[in-house]
C-alpha cells in the first residue's frame, strides 16, 4: 500500500499533467509586423474588436482604426474568419495589435451597394465645389454631390459645405469604374428611388412640359419635371448663342420644356427650350437672297474672321479672307453684308463686305 505522501505527489502529477500536454500539443503561432494572418472575431462592439489569430494572446484592433468600426459593425458577426494584418507584435496591454484596413478596403464597396439596394442614408465628408459638384469623402473614397442633387439651401452657395459632415443617399456605386455620386436632396426629402422610377417612365419623350427652374451652371439650367430631375444643356435654351444660363432664368421659376432624351442610368431628363421654338434657320434661304443687301452686327472675333449677327439665332462668318485688313471692325458695329453662300443643314453662312465693284463671287 503507498504512502499518503506518495499518493498525494501521484494526484498532484494527474492533475497538472493535462493542461502541460495541452500547452505542450497545441503549437501556438508566433506573430511577427507585416504578416497577414486568418483571425476569428471574439468579442464585437463599438469599443473594439478581440480576436483569435492562433497566437498565446488574443489580438486586438487598432486605435485608429476603431474610431470607424461602427460603421463595419452591421456587416460582421462573431465567429467570422476575416483578414488582418498585425502592425504591432505586443501592445502596452501585452495583446498583439492588428489592422483590418484590406477588409475595409474591400468592404466598403459592398456597404455603399447596400444602402443604395435599401436606400439608406450614409455619411460624408465635403470637400470643395468643383465644376461636377461637391466632392465628398466616405472612408477614404472619393465621390461627387452633383449641384442638381444638393439640398434646395445649398444649391446658391454649395461652398458653404466644405469640410461639413452631411448625409447623403447612394445614387451611383461602381468599385470598377471607383465612381460614387450620392444625394443630399434624397437624405433630405427622403426621396424613394422606387418611386422616383415610376415618375420617370411615366414622363414621355418629344413631349412638352412645365418645369420648375431649380437653379443655374455653366452647363445649363436644372430643372424638375414632375418631381423628375432633368438639364436644359446650354445649347438648347435658345438658337441664338448663349454663354450665361442665369441671364434667362430664375430660381423657382416655371418654364416650358421638351423632353429630348431620358437616361435610364441615372434617371435624369435631358430637355430643351429651343425646340418649342421657331428655327430661324428654316427659311433662311428664302429670308436672305445673295442679291439682297443685309442689315447685321458684329457680335464675335475671332483669329478667322468676325461673325455677325443677322437676327437671333442667325450669324454668318466674314472670313478674313475676305478683308482686306484695312477694314476697321469692332463688336456691336452695324455693318452691311451680303450672302455668298449657306449651308442650311449645318448652320453656317458665309458672308462678305460691300464693294465698290461687285462681288466676284456674287451672281
Amino acid at each position: 500500500m503507498a504512502s499518503k505522501k506518495t499518493t498525494k505527489k501521484a494526484i498532484n502529477s494527474q492533475s497538472t499533467h493535462p493542461m502541460e500536454a495541452l500547452l505542450k500539443s497545441k503549437k501556438l503561432a508566433t506573430v511577427k509586423k507585416g504578416q497577414e494572418v486568418e483571425a476569428k472575431i471574439l468579442t464585437l462592439s463599438k469599443k473594439g474588436i478581440l480576436f483569435d489569430i492562433g497566437a498565446k494572446a488574443h489580438a486586438v484592433l487598432g486605435e485608429r482604426e476603431v474610431k470607424e468600426i461602427s460603421t463595419y459593425l452591421p456587416y460582421l458577426t462573431l465567429g467570422e474568419v476575416v483578414p488582418v494584418r498585425i502592425v504591432a507584435e505586443e501592445s502596452k496591454e501585452g495583446f498583439p495589435v492588428v489592422s483590418m484596413q484590406k477588409f475595409f478596403d474591400r468592404g466598403k464597396w459592398n456597404i455603399l451597394i447596400d444602402k443604395k439596394e435599401k436606400e439608406e442614408q450614409i455619411e460624408v465628408v465635403c470637400g470643395e465645389y468643383g465644376k461636377g459638384g461637391v466632392f465628398i469623402d466616405f472612408m477614404g473614397i472619393r465621390g461627387v454631390i452633383p449641384k442638381i442633387q444638393l439640398a434646395a439651401e445649398h444649391i446658391d452657395s454649395p461652398t458653404k459645405l466644405y469640410n461639413q459632415k452631411i448625409k447623403v443617399k447612394v445614387l451611383e456605386v461602381d468599385e470598377a469604374k471607383n465612381r460614387l455620386v450620392v444625394s443630399q436632396k434624397a437624405a433630405v426629402l427622403n426621396i424613394s428611388q422606387k418611386e422616383l422610377k415610376e415618375r420617370f417612365n411615366k414622363i414621355k419623350v418629344n413631349k412638352e412640359y412645365k418645369a420648375k427652374v431649380l437653379g443655374v451652371s455653366e452647363f445649363g439650367i436644372f430643372c424638375e419635371v414632375d418631381d423628375v430631375e432633368g438639364l436644359v444643356h446650354i445649347s438648347e435654351i435658345s438658337w441664338e448663342k448663349v454663354t450665361d444660363a442665369s441671364t434667362f432664368v430664375r430660381p423657382n421659376e416655371a418654364i416650358k420644356v421638351l423632353v429630348v432624351e431620358k437616361n435610364e442610368a441615372d434617371l435624369k431628363l435631358n430637355l430643351s427650350i429651343k425646340r418649342l421654338l421657331h428655327d430661324p434657320w428654316q427659311e433662311v434661304e428664302k429670308k436672305y437672297p445673295k442679291d439682297k443687301e443685309i442689315d447685321g452686327e458684329i457680335v464675335r472675333k475671332e483669329r478667322y474672321g468676325f461673325f455677325v449677327r443677322l437676327e437671333p439665332g442667325v450669324e454668318g462668318l466674314i472670313h478674313v479672307s475676305k478683308l482686306t485688313g484695312e477694314e476697321k471692325l469692332e463688336i456691336g458695329q452695324k455693318v452691311k453684308v451680303f450672302l455668298e453662300r449657306v449651308n442650311q443643314n449645318d448652320r453656317r453662312m458665309s458672308l462678305i463686305l460691300p464693294q465698290k465693284a461687285k462681288p466676284v463671287t456674287y451672281r
